[in-house]
């Protein structure tokens, strides 16, 4: 690591948060004549690769720059008086819990970047989705960064926009109405998490996480906990999302353009989880007590349910979506995350935040995969792309035509390199050792089987249980995606399919080696987020 000066780590911080949004608006204007090129839509393209490229390397400067000795610590911080009547302030600051969340956007929506400037999705302005994104990015790495309860609303609700517009404008069929759906519930949800964030601030006096964290507050009594957990459990709940308010995932997911879909699933669901590990968790623990084995249940319903939806799309014949698929996996995922958090131990919350972002690189990769086999093939129909199974034949089937079944299978044998990428994120989504996806699960479960000593141990024993049937399920799922599409087949079933192209490898290679860096070395992230943990929790111990 390096030693940079803590002023240079506090404009750096500054700069990753406040620069997407700079770039958003230089987006809209004409581009000098010099950057223009032979066209004015890659020349804006080209400026959104530059910016979040920019962005990124200020967020690796910070992450190098960080005291690793002491992740507990919040460090770049700036602390200014922003609306003193109401003891408001622009305080921003890093720990180890949100460092990692803060690059893994960063890179994130570089990735999107880099990827669009290649294969642009249909829709109206390169100049208003590049726009876009960059203020999506912007929303995101602020409610990472702020540490004053009214900024990480702001933050929470302003990445809603633009993620709109990218699923009603650049999305696919249906977009309308998942667009709608997608900000009419998260809008609902941030509605009630406001007046839970205000309670908080007005009985307190501050609005100052930091302060609220560390400092004894009697006015929040207990009962004003139970309300607060309450309010602004279900805004962070619509957001994460958690079952059974995650019926506008499937739709945003499966209308949403490639990019969309990644930093959707990559990204903003994170915004939910974090919150009940930033605000909730330590401000208001008695209140947390009383809704822990609630939010724990929650979790493992969403886990088997999420589970079960995808073993049926995943049945031949159900004409399954393959978006729809992960999307409905990201609902099973983020339920270990939540399980994780409830447990209230150090173990399953560093396990949450380590599932966070092994979900953000899977899934994100698997969302950028899907993208290019449609991109291919015209469809995410698992009927359409899977083999026939070898009791059923074309010609005897009475609701697909014949050459549906010549158009797709044997990912192997026509796109060697896709379908093993497809593979590996699925093994990787399924939680295999050595892989990412592995040591978070595992560490929800290990919490789950010792949860915080106010909680019940034999309800959390049977949500450990549950969950751990919810890997088998997962487990059967993804290998039944794999057969299906991957394998069965030699390249002469069906025309061959241009493989991974250049810029593809350039985008997906940094989530395949961080999926395996992750799950061969867990500590780099583990030895970050475990004392910042320890501290949070012990800080809200009243």
């Amino acid at each position: 690591m390096i030693d940079i000066n803590e002023s240079v780590m506090q404009v750096l911080l500054a700069f990753v948060v406040v620069g997407p949004l700079i770039g958003a608006a230089a987006a809209l204007l004409p581009a000098p004549p010099g950057l223009k090129g032979k066209s004015p839509e890659q020349a804006v393209l080209r400026h959104g690769v530059t910016v979040t490229g920019a962005v990124l390397i200020a967020a690796i400067v910070l992450a190098l720059g960080f005291d690793h000795d002491h992740p507990s610590r919040m460090q770049a911080s700036t602390d200014i008086s922003w609306i003193p009547a109401l003891d408001v302030r622009v305080h921003l600051g890093i720990d180890g819990i949100s460092l990692p969340l803060l690059v893994l956007t960063a890179l994130l929506t570089f990735l999107c970047a880099l990827y669009s400037y290649f294969k642009l999705p249909s829709g109206p302005s390169p100049k208003a989705f590049v726009a876009l994104l960059l203020v999506l990015e912007s929303g995101t790495l602020a409610t990472f960064a702020v540490l004053d309860l009214l900024l990480f609303f702001l933050a929470f609700e302003m990445v809603l926009i633009p993620m709109y517009f990218l699923i009603a404008r650049w999305g696919g069929e249906q977009r309308t109405q998942a667009a709608w759906k997608f900000i009419l519930y998260t809008l609902l949800g941030s509605v009630v998490m406001l007046l839970g964030l205000l309670l908080i601030g007005l009985r307190a006096g501050t609005f100052d996480m930091v302060a609220l964290t560390t400092d004894n507050h009697p006015e929040l009594t207990t009962s004003v906990q139970v309300i607060a957990v309450l309010t602004i459990g279900i805004g962070l709940a619509v957001k994460t999302p958690m079952w059974p308010l995650h019926s506008w995932l499937p739709d945003a997911h499966t209308a949403a353009p490639t990019v969309g879909s990644v930093l959707l699933a990559g990204v903003l669901l994170k915004m939910g989880t974090y919150g009940f590990v930033r605000i909730l968790l330590p401000i208001t623990p008695d209140g947390f007590r009383t809704f822990a084995p609630y939010l724990a249940a929650f979790a493992v319903v969403g886990i088997i349910y999420g589970s079960l939806a995808c073993l049926a799309l995943a049945r031949p014949g159900a004409k399954g979506d393959l978006k729809r698929l992960i999307a409905y996996s990201s609902v099973g995922h983020m339920g270990f995350v939540l399980l994780g958090i409830a447990t209230m131990t150090p173990t399953g919350v560093n396990g949450a935040l380590f599932a966070n972002i092994a979900h953000g690189l899977i899934t994100g990769l698997l969302f950028f995969l899907v993208g290019a086999l449609k991109d291919r093939t015209g469809t995410t129909d698992l009927d359409s792309l899977a083999l026939p199974s070898p009791d059923r034949h074309p010609s005897t089937s009475g609701s697909a035509a014949p050459d549906q079944f010549q158009t797709g299978a044997a990912l192997y044998g026509r796109a060697p390199r896709l379908g093993g990428l497809l593979a590996f994120g699925a093994v990787a989504s399924l939680g295999l050792p050595g892989l990412a996806g592995f040591w978070g699960e595992m560490l929800a479960l290990f919490g789950a089987f010792r949860p915080a000593d106010d909680l019940s141990r034999p309800a959390f024993l049977t949500f450990m249980a549950i969950g751990a049937v919810g890997t088998l399920l997962t487990a059967a799922y993804m290998l039944i995606v794999v057969r299906r599409v991957c394998m069965g087949g030699a390249p002469q079933e069906g025309p061959r399919l241009a493989d991974v192209q250049t810029y593809e490898f350039a985008a997906w290679t940094p989530l395949v080696a961080l999926t395996v860096l992750a799950g061969l070395w867990p500590a780099a992230l583990l030895g970050l987020t475990d004392p910042a943990v320890q501290q949070l929790l012990a800080g809200g111990t009243r």
